[in-house]
């Protein structure tokens, strides 16, 4: 290479390292799983069962967090009430790194973990919490919760359903509403843009028929999608009424997408499991039958990069 080329390669190398710089940044986001069980929790109050008894594995409920790693600025998707083991990793600078929380609904297992935000706890100082309009409003009337609004511990950012809110500039998050049991608040997914991947977070849903939009052509827009999973099939529940509890069962699921191609199912992760789940169980003939056809099934502690 002669010292003409040499000087030109050395400026552009010089030019780009910024710029190859702040891409390597942009990579640096991950999306860590907190917890998969369903609100309940594992083991389950009142379980006479047998279910939970090979399974040695912390299961904790279904939350996740995304952080910036660059900075470890993160973001919890639901706040269970297992929010002190989950978060425990954290230690004391999770008042200084935990820069808001996104709710679902307001069913037990999705938002009580802000309990321990309060003064009894953590006593923490206005962090962000989004919510769709009914949420908001269920918190900000209703005690305990509204004391969180009162002493500050916590602030309420109203989002609504479709619109993009922008965390930091590599990152958006958007609020989609699905259909499930409105006793107190609507009830959403979240469609979460990386720099480089999007994840779509749907814990809770009724039927997948009874949803506005396609899960399939959801699914196609993403590179990961963490879906309802509760109930494996029928049997789990014949000693409850299913109306009462209409959550799309794996086996449905499954049947729903058999036709679309394998690298469509690799994006899928099962989540949202209630303790009778075989799938919680690794050597369960069905959870080999899952991963055989290629789905996931979420765990703690997995890592997604975005």
């Amino acid at each position: 290479m002669t010292d003409l080329n040499y000087r030109n390669f050395l400026t552009l190398f010089i030019f780009f390292l910024p710029l190859f710089a702040f891409n390597q940044i942009n990579s640096s986001y991950s999306l860590k799983i907190l917890g998969v069980v369903q609100d309940g929790g594992f083991p389950h109050l009142g379980n006479n069962k047998t279910c939970c008894d090979n399974i040695d594995q912390n299961r904790y409920v279904t939350s996740i967090l995304l952080t910036n790693n660059s900075n470890n600025e993160s973001y919890l998707f639901d706040a269970s009430p297992d929010i002190n083991e989950q978060l425990n990793f954290m230690g004391d600078r999770i008042k200084k790194d935990l820069k808001g929380i996104f709710l679902t609904h307001a069913h037990i297992g999705h938002y009580t973990g802000l309990m321990y935000f309060g003064r009894e706890a953590l006593n923490s100082r206005l962090i962000n919490v989004y919510a769709m309009p009914r949420m908001k409003k269920f918190l900000e009337k209703n005690g305990p919760w509204s004391q969180l609004v009162e002493l500050q511990n916590i602030s309420i950012k109203q989002i609504s359903n479709n619109s993009k809110i922008s965390i930091d500039p590599n990152v958006i998050v958007q609020p989609i509403e699905v259909p499930h049991r409105g006793e107190f608040s609507e009830t959403v997914g979240y469609k979460i843009y990386g720099p480089n991947k999007t994840l779509l977070f749907i814990p809770d849903i009724d039927k997948w028929y009874l949803w506005e939009k396609s899960i399939i052509d959801e699914i196609k827009k993403v590179d990961y999608a963490l879906i309802d999973a509760t109930f494996y099939d029928s049997k789990e529940v014949n000693y409850r009424d299913v109306s009462e509890i209409p959550h799309p069962f794996v086996v449905e699921s499954l049947e729903l997408f058999d036709p679309i191609k394998q690298k469509e199912k690799n994006k899928i992760f099962f989540i949202h499991l209630n303790h009778t789940n075989p799938l919680l169980n690794d050597n369960s003939e069905e959870y080999q039958y899952i991963i055989n056809k290629g789905y996931n099934v979420a765990k703690e502690g997995m890592v997604l990069d975005l």
